[in-house]
């Protein structure tokens, strides 16, 4: 692991060629249905991989203007090619690059981060000022993917332990001053303890309205509905206010299939094959 951190001649054709396979396989993530809502596709989405990737050039870099220009380079062939490849399969086409304006932001701060990322190189004391700041970055992510992983699981379970790995990996290999080892090893692992025991007790709902009042599904508050399996969540009908109409409203707790059953008055009963993910859903009548 070391050899990773360090014991690389990282010269500039292989930075480049390292930032299109980079950039190659994100736009291949993000283009693929079959990944979506899944650990490879998160590359695509959030900081963890690409940090990871950045401490891997600082630490293979020969000194602090070496170490800022390759993180920058990196990232302005990278992220833009993101983008491009995937132009001809989105149908935002080119509009697609209005997203790119948030990455391009942060490749704008790669290079001073790669500048006073090298000093991580020093072996000194301080170097835990500087990865704290990136533990606590990856914690975001933790957060966020671990929830989803509680709503989806056994999706998300790679990216997940790769965050929990990166957080106690980096102070281990990165840091040599035992106080300073020490002292970010505990602030990982006081992260990962903390937001593990938060998002437990806060398990994720994904609260929407899939079902109105009309001639296909009639509604209102004689009708009942119900999911064949309650692990998914609840649902009911509801009065909505805001469209002066009833509307039925559903809390998921879990993603998968299920059914679907409104019971009209009279006992009659509608059947819909449900498909819940994380953030969407479909259904079709039976």
């Amino acid at each position: 692991m070391k050899k990773l951190f360090g014991g690389i001649n990282l010269t500039w054709p292989k930075l480049i060629i390292f930032a299109i396979l980079a950039g190659v396989y994100t736009a291949a993530m993000a283009i693929i249905p079959q990944v979506h809502y899944t650990s490879l596709n998160t590359i695509a989405v959030s900081f963890e991989v690409w940090v990871f990737f950045g401490i891997f050039i600082i630490m293979n870099s020969k000194s602090n203007k070496d170490s800022g220009l390759k993180c920058f380079v990196f990232f302005l062939i990278s992220q833009p090619l993101v983008y491009l490849l995937q132009v001809p399969f989105s149908r935002l086409g080119w509009g697609l690059f209005g997203y790119y304006k948030y990455w391009f932001l942060w490749t704008l701060f790669c290079f001073p981060m790669g500048y006073i990322g090298y000093y991580l190189k020093k072996n000194k004391w301080w170097g835990m000022v500087i990865l704290i700041p990136i533990i606590v970055l990856v914690s975001f992510s933790y957060t966020m993917y671990l929830s989803y992983f509680f709503f989806s699981w056994p999706k998300y379970i790679l990216i997940v332990l790769f965050c929990v790995g990166t957080m106690i990996l980096y102070p281990i290999v990165l840091l040599e001053d035992k106080i300073a080892k020490a002292i970010t090893l505990s602030v990982s692992f006081l992260l990962i303890l903390m937001t593990t025991y938060i998002t437990y007790m806060n398990p994720p709902v994904y609260s929407t309205e899939i079902m109105s009042n009309n001639e296909e599904h009639p509604l209102d508050d004689t009708y009942s509905v119900s999911l064949a399996d309650s692990k998914y969540g609840e649902v009911k009908i509801i009065y909505m206010e805001s469209v002066e109409d009833y509307m039925l409203h559903a809390d998921f707790r879990h993603e998968g299939d299920t059914v679907l059953t409104v019971t009209s008055p009279s006992g009659e009963k509608t059947e819909y094959d449900l498909m819940i993910k994380r953030d969407t859903y479909e259904y079709k009548k039976r």
